[in-house]
C-alpha cells in the first residue's frame, strides 16, 4: 500500500496490484472540465484516483464514486478518511448497469469515467479475477457506459472520459446512440511521432454534431525529457 499525497490535505491510497495511480487517471482529471463546486459522478472509480484528483483541485467540489468491487471501495472510504473528505467524497458500490436503480436520473452536470478498456478475451490474460473486472469489459462495455452517463446527465450535461485509440470507432458510435454528441477529442502520446496510446473524450447529453480534434497531449520529447504540459499536469516544478 503506498499513499499520494494531493493538495489541499487529500490523500491518495495506492494498490498497485490492482489499482495502480495511472497516466490515465492522472491525464481524465486534467482534462475533465467540471464546474467548480458541484456534484460529479465517477463511474468505474476504481481505487478513487480521478475521483481524489478533482477534489484537491476544488475544496468545494463533490463527488459520488461508483464502483463494483468491494476492494477498492474500502480503499477509497479509508483515503476519505484520512484525507477528511467524508462529507463530499460518497462511495456507492454498485454495478454500472443498474444504474437505475443505484442514482436519479439527471443528477449530475458532469461524469467522469476511466473504464475497462479491453474486450473480455483480448490482450494479456488477467491475473486474478478483480484484474479481469477492472481491465475487460466483463462488466462494461462502452454501451453500458453510455447507458449509464445518459441517464446520469441532463440535457447539455458533460462526459468526460479516457480510452484506447483501437477502441474509438466503438465508443463514438456507442455514446451516440445514447444520446451522447462526442464534442471534444484529444489523443495523448508517448513521443511527439509516436501514435497515440490514448485519448481523451468529451462527449454533451443531447448535443449538435460536431467534434473538434485537439492537439495531442505530449507526454516527453524524442530524448525522454517530458515535455511541460507534461510537468504542468502531473505539478513538477
Amino acid at each position: 500500500m503506498k499513499i499520494e499525497k494531493l493538495q489541499n490535505g487529500i490523500r491518495l491510497l495506492r494498490d498497485d496490484t490492482a489499482f495502480p495511480l495511472s497516466t490515465d487517471a492522472i491525464l481524465l482529471a486534467d482534462f475533465a472540465r467540471v464546474t467548480k463546486g458541484t456534484a460529479v459522478c465517477d463511474l468505474c472509480a476504481g481505487g478513487g484516483a480521478v475521483g481524489l484528483l478533482l477534489l484537491s483541485r476544488d475544496p468545494a467540489l463533490e463527488i459520488t464514486a461508483l464502483e463494483l468491487q468491494p476492494e477498492p471501495c474500502a480503499l477509497m472510504a479509508r483515503a476519505a478518511a484520512e484525507s477528511g473528505v467524508q462529507d463530499r467524497f460518497h462511495i456507492l458500490q454498485g454495478d454500472v448497469r443498474h444504474i437505475r436503480t443505484l442514482l436519479p436520473a439527471g443528477a449530475f452536470r458532469n461524469v467522469v469515467c476511466n473504464p475497462p478498456y479491453y474486450p473480455v478475451g483480448s490482450g494479456c490474460a488477467p491475473e486474478n479475477e478483480a484484474q479481469e473486472i477492472a481491465r475487460t469489459e466483463r462488466c462494461c462495455t462502452p454501451e453500458d457506459l453510455s447507458a449509464a452517463a445518459a441517464w446520469l446527465l441532463p440535457t447539455g450535461g458533460n462526459l468526460w472520459l479516457v480510452h484506447r485509440p483501437e477502441r474509438l470507432t466503438d465508443l463514438l458510435c456507442a455514446l451516440r446512440g445514447k444520446g451522447l454528441e462526442p464534442k471534444r477529442l484529444r489523443p495523448a502520446c508517448p513521443r511527439p511521432a509516436a501514435s497515440p496510446a490514448l485519448i481523451l473524450l468529451q462527449a454533451v447529453r443531447g448535443g449538435r454534431p460536431g467534434l473538434k480534434w485537439e492537439p495531442p497531449l505530449v507526454l516527453a520529447a524524442d530524448d525522454g525529457t517530458p515535455t511541460e504540459e507534461y510537468r504542468r499536469i502531473y505539478r513538477l516544478k
